[in-house]
Parts: structure tokens; sequence; C-alpha cells
């Protein structure tokens, strides 16, 4: 799929949050502006990225679609004013995997990198206090299908871990891809049934704690169970599909 954007679209965009400057509008064009960012980035890992441009949706939420080779220059404009956890989390998926894919004032965005089906690093910090206290800035999401009876365990092992079962799709939030790793990892050991939610949340403070030490810890350095797919699950229909008008 490929995203085209008229040049002739932005100028009116622009021109209509300019003559109408009230809050409410304000917001709905930031919400609507990271909607297409959000959409660039689905373009971006469906088919080979264009090369880099930069194009100022407006002065408050610009997107620029990066294609992997934005600048630092570049990206610092659109950094500007983040949380120094968000900062340092985008310099490290730049180092390791090249520019974002897409970037607002908001977030930026990767496609696919390494096992990570995507990545957006947030401008908004969330405070976390397990294991330890800090924000989580950066969420990562791979295929996963875990038995929906162990929900109500994934929800209590770690509530920056998040499993989407229709898209069958699980992601971990925190500040480092190390931490990622881990929270996905021990994620898979309680869905499996391998720890239960006690065990896994220790073994979590105990892999922390082993990394910030320079000591071994195998659960934050990859993803250490067989990559999934066709992980989806529609669900089952219980009513007949709606016809004329929209109305059942």
């Amino acid at each position: 799929m490929t995203m085209i954007t008229t040049p002739a679209r932005i100028p009116r965009m622009s021109s209509v949050s300019a003559r109408t400057p009230h809050p409410s509008r304000a917001v709905h064009t930031r919400l609507v502006l990271s909607a297409l960012a959000l959409v660039t980035l689905a373009a971006t890992t469906a088919c080979a990225p264009q090369p880099g441009v930069l194009r100022a949706m407006d002065g408050g939420a610009g997107m620029a679609q990066m294609g992997g080779t934005a600048s630092m220059a570049q990206m610092e404009r659109m950094m500007d004013g983040w949380p120094t956890a968000s900062r340092e989390a985008v310099m490290f998926m730049t180092k390791k995997y090249g520019a974002p894919a897409a970037m607002t004032s908001e977030m930026a965005m990767w496609g696919k990198t390494g096992p990570w089906k995507r990545t957006v690093v947030f401008a908004r910090e969330y405070a976390h206090a397990f294991p330890m206290q800090h924000t989580d800035v950066m969420q990562q999401w791979l295929d996963y299908r875990a038995p929906a009876a162990m929900y109500d365990e994934l929800a209590q092992y770690d509530g920056s871990v998040v499993l989407e079962r229709t898209s069958g799709e699980m992601s971990a939030r925190c500040d480092k891809e190390a931490a990622n790793f881990l929270a996905v990892n021990l994620a898979h050991d309680v869905a499996t049934g391998r720890q239960t939610v006690a065990a896994a949340r220790m073994m979590y403070g105990e892999q922390i704690m082993a990394l910030k030490a320079g000591r071994a810890a195998p659960y934050t350095e990859g993803i250490r169970f067989s990559m999934m797919s066709n992980t989806g699950d529609p669900d089952h229909a219980h009513a007949a599909p709606m016809t004329g008008g929209g109305r059942p």
C-alpha cells in the first residue's frame, strides 16, 4: 500500500488551522495528524519506503515521512521539548535500526526492525513503578497468540504488557528495548505455564538488577521463544450480519 500526499491539500489544512484557532479545533487537528502518521507507518511497513521527505503539516503537529533517511537535525527539530527518556529511546533505535519511518511532534515510528513488528517512541512519559520507578516511553509489538484463559494472569504480571486478541499481537512498553525483551519473554513463560505470576515478577526484578550491574541477563538479550504467525483471532459471530442501511 502506498500513501500519496498531494501538495495541493497540505496548504488547505494549514490555512484552515490558521483561520480557526479554537482550542477544540486544535486538539482535533493534532489527533487527526497523529492518526495520519500511524497510517503512514502502516504503509511504510507494507512496502519499501520512499526517500525521506520532511513535510510540515502545520506549525504544531508536523508529520515527517522519514523513510529511514532523516538527518539528525530534522529529528532534533521534531523532538524539541521531548522528555530525556523519549529522546534517548529514539537515539538508541536510530543507532541500532536506522532513522524512524515516520515522526510527528508526539511520536517516532519504525516498521519491521529485528524481531519487532513495529515500534513507537512517545513524546509522553507514563509513570511505572514495577520493578522500580521509571517511565514507559517505547512500545514494541510482535505477533503473538496467548490462551484467552491466561489474560488475567498476564495482566497481573505486568500492566505494560498488552495482549490484543483480535489482531493477534503482544506489546511491551518500557524505556529500553532490553526491558521490552524481558517483559515479553516472561509474559510467554506465564502464558505457557512455565512460571507463575509471582515467579515471573521476581525474575523480572532479578534480571533488571543483573543488567544494571553488567552481569548476564539472558532474558534481556532477545526473544527467547519461536516467533509466531497467523495469530489473529476473529472470535465467533453471535448475531447475523447487519443489512439494509446498517440496521439488523
